[in-house]
């Protein structure tokens, strides 16, 4: 059932009309890495998998069972996230020019 995933993902239409990569390229296939068992590679293609993971399972979880300091840790998982996002978008533009 995976395999067959990679044949509906979207294309990148920042990359398609402008031809960079936008700072999202690649959060798709990390997805099916993930999913396959390809924990390395799903990081290699995408860094930021892991903490927005864990931030979507936290905010999942939070629906459900509400918890002490929820808001806070949630806060402090999505500027990680965005920061390794930025990050490492930031080393895959350089390593380009």
């Amino acid at each position: 059932m995976i395999e067959g995933l990679e044949d509906y993902m979207l294309e990148c239409t920042n990359k398609k009309i402008f031809g960079v990569e936008c700072i999202g390229c690649g959060i798709q296939r990390a997805t099916a890495l993930l999913f396959k068992g390809e924990f390395i590679a799903a990081f290699k293609m995408y860094p930021a998998i892991y903490p927005l993971f864990i931030l979507l399972l936290l905010v999942i979880f939070n629906f459900f069972v509400k918890f002490k300091y929820a808001f806070q840790i949630k806060v402090i998982l999505l500027f990680i996230t965005v920061a390794i996002m930025i990050g490492s978008y930031v080393v895959k533009m350089a390593s380009v020019l």
